[in-house]
C-alpha cells in the first residue's frame, strides 16, 4: 500500500482516541481554592478534573447568578456520530479514493472542527452572560452595567478574583495530528501520481 493512503488511513483512525481522551479543559484559580477546579470536555459528556469539581463550579455560579454546567448537552448525541463518521469516511478515502480527496477530507474536518469552536464559543457566550437577575450576588463594571463571566474561549481571562485557563487536551491534539497526516498524504500522493 501507498505510503499517502497508509497516513491518510492513520490520520482517520486517530479520531477514535475522542471517544476516549478529553478535547478541551477550563480550569479556574482562586485564592480561596489552594488546587485549582476544572472540567475536562469530552465529545459525549463534561468531567470532573478532581472528584466533585462541577459540582463546586455550579455551586459558586449559583451565588452570582450563572446557569448550572448541564450534565448533557444536545451537541454530545451528535458529536460521536459525526466523529465516526469521518472516521469511516477518512479510512475509505485512504483504501479507495485519489489523493485529491485526502485534502478534501482535511477542509472538511476543517469545517467540522471550525463549527464545533463557534458552537462551544456560543455556549460559553451564553453561560457567561446569561445570569439570573434574582442571584445573591451582583457584579457591576465601571459603567454599571452586569458583569459577565464567560470563560475564555482559548488562553487565560481574569473573572474577579478568579483566573480561568481554557486549552486543548489530548484528545485535541491526537485529533489536530490526524488532519495533519491527512495534509501530508495529500502532498505525499500528488508526488506519488507524478
Amino acid at each position: 500500500m501507498k505510503t499517502s493512503r497508509l497516513l491518510m488511513i492513520a490520520g482517520a483512525l486517530l479520531l477514535l482516541s475522542l471517544f476516549k481522551l478529553p478535547l478541551w479543559n477550563i480550569t479556574l484559580e482562586a485564592p480561596q481554592y489552594p488546587t485549582p477546579l476544572g472540567m475536562n470536555i469530552h465529545i459525549n459528556k463534561i468531567t470532573d478534573v478532581k472528584p466533585n469539581d462541577v459540582k463546586n463550579i455550579n455551586l459558586l455560579n449559583h451565588y452570582i447568578g450563572m446557569q448550572e454546567i448541564p450534565e448533557h448537552l444536545k451537541e454530545f448525541d451528535m458529536f460521536p456520530y459525526i466523529v465516526i463518521a469521518m472516521v469511516v469516511l477518512g479510512v475509505l478515502i485512504g483504501l479507495r479514493a485519489g489523493y485529491k480527496w485526502f485534502l478534501a477530507w482535511f477542509v472538511l474536518m476543517a469545517v467540522l472542527g471550525l463549527a464545533g469552536i463557534y458552537d462551544f464559543y456560543l455556549w460559553e457566550y451564553n453561560y457567561g452572560h446569561n445570569l439570573n437577575p434574582k442571584a445573591i450576588l451582583k457584579f457591576t463594571d465601571a459603567q454599571g452595567h452586569p458583569m459577565a463571566y464567560q470563560p475564555p474561549l482559548f488562553g487565560t481571562k481574569k473573572i474577579l478574583n478568579f483566573t480561568a485557563h481554557s486549552y486543548p487536551r489530548a484528545g485535541a491534539y491526537l485529533m489536530f495530528l490526524g488532519m495533519f497526516l491527512a495534509l501530508v498524504a495529500f502532498f505525499v500522493g500528488k508526488k506519488e501520481k507524478r
